[in-house]
């Protein structure tokens, strides 16, 4: 009898061994946690920092360059609006899916790379006044015979196309379907535009669909941009925006303020052209 409560003993000191140290990891996981809460209030007084969510392959409005520091439009624009503020500005690269729900949860306080506004956005998020035109077209890899002649949209019927996952492309690609949708394979979604221009060029897709602004920046990097064709789809012009939370009517209107000045005072022309060749401002 003795012997079997020595081994039931020892038993539970075996199992407190391996208990205790995972309570004392969950307690310090919960201390950091609850340390690194962020006041949103202060956000909208003008407190802290402003925390930017990007898509960090998106050029050219804001990606990592061969050193893997962060360019492009958007990232000068944010900083040009964060000097005006007189705020410090953080850049911090998420899940483009995930976009809405980490501004929701406060991790970052401002969408801020190639945002389009559309209407079902709207009933989530804040957005600024616009900053940039923008539309949805397609760009396909040419061969030989194609790369001579402008091609239609047909081109594309009965083909696989390509398109970022929960970006403006997808958004209009299932809201207007008589447009692309019921003509084209089911699409293959992608968490970002370099994974879709690998299958594209691999000709594991037919095309793909996306901003004008990316889809004319890459075919103009490429050794042989020729091969590599636009074509325009007939869905409604597009702007570009900051999207921010509702309840930041505050932040909102500095932001707006700040974007006017930059646009009054030449700098948004200034960097449309040095990233587009053109200005595309507004």
């Amino acid at each position: 009898m003795k012997k079997l409560r020595m081994t039931n003993l020892n038993s539970r000191n075996k199992l407190l061994k391996f208990i205790l140290p995972i309570f004392v990891l969950l307690g310090l996981v919960l201390t950091l946690t609850s340390g690194c809460t962020r006041n949103l209030n202060k956000v909208e007084e003008g407190e802290g920092k402003l925390i930017v969510g990007l898509d960090e392959t998106f050029v050219p409005m804001g990606f990592r360059d061969k050193d893997g520091q962060l360019k492009g439009f958007d990232i000068d624009l944010a900083k040009a609006v964060a000097k005006k503020l007189n705020r410090e500005i953080v850049f911090q690269p998420i899940d483009w899916a995930m976009k809405e729900t980490e501004l929701k949860n406060g991790t970052i306080d401002l969408i801020w790379n190639g945002y389009s506004v559309t209407p079902d956005r709207k009933k989530e998020v804040a957005f600024s006044n616009s900053y940039l035109t923008n539309s949805q077209d397609l760009i396909v890899l040419t061969d030989g015979a194609d790369s001579s002649k402008k091609l239609p949209l047909s081109y594309l019927d009965n083909k696989v196309i390509g398109m970022q996952n929960s970006s403006s492309g997808q958004l209009v690609f299932d809201n207007f379907p008589k447009v692309l949708k019921d003509k084209v394979k089911t699409p293959v979604l992608y968490d970002n535009f370099n994974n879709a221009f690998m299958d594209l060029n691999a000709k594991r897709i037919s095309g793909i669909l996306g901003d004008s602004i990316y889809l004319d920046y890459y075919r103009s990097k490429q050794k042989n941009p020729a091969q590599y064709q636009i074509i325009q789809a007939d869905y409604p012009k597009e702007t570009f925006a900051v999207g921010l939370r509702k309840n930041n009517p505050k932040l909102l209107k500095q932001l707006n303020k700040a974007l006017k000045e930059l646009k009054e005072d030449g700098t948004a022309a200034k960097l449309s052209k040095k990233w587009f060749n053109r200005d595309l401002s507004i």
